[in-house]
């Protein structure tokens, strides 16, 4: 089974309105015009970015900030997305200006640190409006509308963060949109989602920014021809040093706490190579180096299924706060993957919650976790 072959036939909002026209932005907004949405709008701060869009297939219409909030294009809309492509400081004051001006949709964002995100969608919670935190697994060392491809996200991991509070049908909805544009949903909550990025993506960004400091050092200090020199290897691992300094600084501010205990946690590593190297304990450094190497190889290519097979998990559950969350959260602990998502409404406070899952990760120790939480599961093969 291919990606494309497992998205949506119907596209599960007709409208998606795209705020930040960037790299991940123009990309959300070129891949949800392949994938069929009606209607997909964007908006910039800046004119030429907003005719570009346009231009090059991105959008089907685009309009500046002002222009956009006065053509009526975040009034209250049911059957409408706004994905809001911008940093976290500018993401939470489109919640907040969301909230108060009356916006009642699904809102979505792709801001690479979640508590702040989370946070101001409990603090402008309101009826009809639903936030969802997302964060596109996604990127590349250039930026702007220039760099937008339709392809960026395919086969990428797209988190979601919900909440006690998030509506179980706008998590559906939104799972099914981002599945469309052929990313990979895990769901996990939004602390958990910070502390990992901080050592998996963040983490790494300073540690190649202070590669490249070092060697600008030694080349200040007699070493001239050391840049010269630098090639393959160092290139390949310092690439991502060459984003964008005012972004990477506001997601370290960000996501201050967990950066910093990222990188006490890198000189721990360090220091513990460097304590080997010292005892000239070619066993042990050897060990230390494989060690290294097997973790690597294990990493996982760009995503494809394993395997065409598939099992339908269904849940009886009551219609409260906490209740997807808690599922949700459950299957991506576990490692598996929801393909997609139903929900049939039994009654006013009831629902059947059918879940479509990959043959990855552990099913067994799912099922086992969602009947010690209280639910019956029932897991059968899909044919």
């Amino acid at each position: 089974m291919t990606m494309a072959e497992t998205r949506p036939q119907q596209a599960p909002f007709s409208r998606v309105t795209v705020v930040g026209l960037g790299l991940i932005g123009g990309s959300v907004a070129h891949a949800a015009r392949r994938a069929g949405v009606v209607r997909v709008r964007g908006v910039d701060t800046d004119a030429r970015t907003v005719a570009l869009a346009v231009e090059r297939g991105a959008c089907d219409e685009a309009l500046t900030v002002p222009e956009a909030w006065a053509a009526g294009w975040f009034a209250p809309d049911p059957d409408g997305l706004v994905v809001l492509a911008t940093p976290v400081d500018a993401t939470l004051a489109w919640i907040a200006e969301l909230a108060q001006k009356g916006f009642r949709g699904v809102v979505t964002d792709v801001a690479s640190t979640k508590a702040a995100v989370m946070a101001a969608a409990a603090g402008n919670a309101r009826e009809g409006l639903h936030v969802i935190g997302g964060h596109p697994m996604a990127g590349s060392e250039r930026s702007g509308i220039d760099a937008a491809s339709p392809t960026l996200l395919d086969g990428a991991y797209h988190v979601l963060t919900p909440a006690a509070h998030t509506d179980a049908d706008a998590f559906r909805r939104l799972h099914a949109f981002v599945t469309s544009l052929g990313a990979r949903v895990i769901s996990v909550p939004a602390a958990a989602h910070d502390e990992a990025v901080a050592v998996i993506s963040h983490v790494p960004h300073v540690a190649a920014a202070a590669l490249i400091a070092l060697a600008g050092e030694r080349a200040r200090s007699g070493g001239q021809d050391l840049l010269r020199l630098a090639a393959g290897g160092f290139k390949d691992m310092t690439r991502i040093a060459a984003g964008s300094p005012g972004l990477w600084t506001g997601i370290c501010l960000d996501n201050a706490e967990a950066v910093i205990a990222g990188v006490e946690d890198l000189r721990r590593v360090l220091g513990d190579f460097s304590a080997v190297l010292g005892r000239r304990d070619a066993e042990a450094l050897e060990a230390w180096l494989a060690e290294a190497a097997e973790q690597r190889r294990a990493l996982p290519a760009q995503w494809v299924p394993a395997t065409s097979a598939l099992s339908e998990l269904s849940i009886l559950m009551r219609d409260e706060p906490g209740v997807i969350s808690t599922i949700t959260t459950a299957v991506g602990r576990h490692g598996c993957n929801i393909e997609d998502i139903e929900i049939d409404h039994q009654s006013e406070d009831a629902a059947v919650l059918r879940l479509v899952l990959t043959d990855e990760g552990d099913i067994g120790g799912l099922m086992a976790e969602l009947a010690e939480a209280g639910f019956a599961p029932q897991l059968k093969p899909l044919e």
